[in-house]
């Protein structure tokens, strides 16, 4: 950043909802030097912020008038559209990027109610803990239309120093991609649970089992890299092993969860999709062919 760009006027930003996400953002927009309102039903949330110079709008049709970008992070969109609602005219010519999570319908909906108003929408999701936000490990992924996006990537960087990612005009991708993502993050932590729940049963600590654990995570991103090509491609090529052998080690977890008394929801999860894969005639592909399971609607 040149002197010149570092000493320029910031562009005015307005938060709306204040619990610990919240928070985080209007602290990194303080941070980089946005002048910055917030608005929270419970005014005394503010009062850290109000500190550090932060402005506390007495309404949300105040906060809202305050910025030409008015960023809303709540519990649900039933919540945006409360606080929002009610001032529909005063977000008309402004950029509204919601960051609440929910659905890619719920999201293309916003859009469409936003579109009424007379504002742009962008649907945002927030890969990241709230600690995390203004640093490298925050990752913020925006949807919706391009010039929105471009005229507010300067201010919105400042809740990632590296992370800020721009998908599509699709307004509901960031949600799916949202989605997609917490799938991965619940499937390992589970993995790594029953994992933990098993070598308890040898009284063996978590804390002990958490490196190796790590690196199996770590390994399995490589298969990640390679399926998705097969995916991609709707080939699946068995180069590391079948499903058959797949099945043979689910089958092997399974009976040794059941020797531990130990839950075997999980493993027979596993064990019996396997196993329809294979019926399906999928034995001799790679696991990659698993897809094809999940593509069916249940029942």
């Amino acid at each position: 950043m040149s002197p010149l760009s570092a000493s320029a006027p910031r562009p005015p930003v307005t938060v709306i909802g204040l619990g610990l996400m919240g928070r985080a953002l209007a602290t990194a927009f303080l941070a980089n030097g946005h002048p910055t309102t917030v608005w929270n039903r419970s005014a005394a949330k503010a009062d850290d912020l109000v500190a550090s110079g932060a402005t506390l709008a007495d309404s949300v049709r105040s906060a809202v008038e305050a910025s030409p970008l008015v960023v809303v992070c709540v519990s649900d969109y039933d919540a945006v559209h409360a606080l929002l609602d009610p001032v529909g005219p005063s977000l008309a010519g402004r950029t509204l990027v919601n960051l609440t999570t929910s659905s890619s319908a719920r999201a293309r909906e916003a859009a469409a109610w936003a579109a009424g108003t007379g504002s742009t929408y962008l649907d945002g999701v927030v890969l990241a803990l709230p600690q995390a936000i203004g640093t490298a490990d925050a990752v913020l992924l925006y949807s919706g239309p391009q010039t929105a996006f471009d005229e507010h990537r300067s201010t919105l960087a400042a809740l990632s120093e590296t992370g800020t990612v721009y998908l599509d005009e699709d307004h509901g991708l960031s949600a799916l991609y949202d989605m997609s993502v917490l799938s991965i993050m619940w499937s390992v932590l589970n993995g790594f649970l029953q994992g933990a729940a098993l070598l308890g049963a040898a009284n063996v600590k978590a804390t002990t089992f958490a490196p190796l654990a790590s690196t199996a995570i770590n390994v399995t991103s490589a298969y990640v890299t390679a399926y998705a090509q097969q995916i991609d491609e709707g080939g699946y090529p068995a180069d590391d092993a079948t499903l058959a052998v797949h099945l043979g080690g689910m089958e092997h977890l399974l009976q040794e969860t059941e020797a531990l008394g130990v839950s075997t929801e999980l493993p027979n999860f596993f064990l019996k999709l396997a196993a329809r894969a294979a019926a399906d005639g999928r034995a001799d592909d790679s696991y990659a062919a698993m897809i094809e399971q999940f593509r069916k609607p249940t029942g």
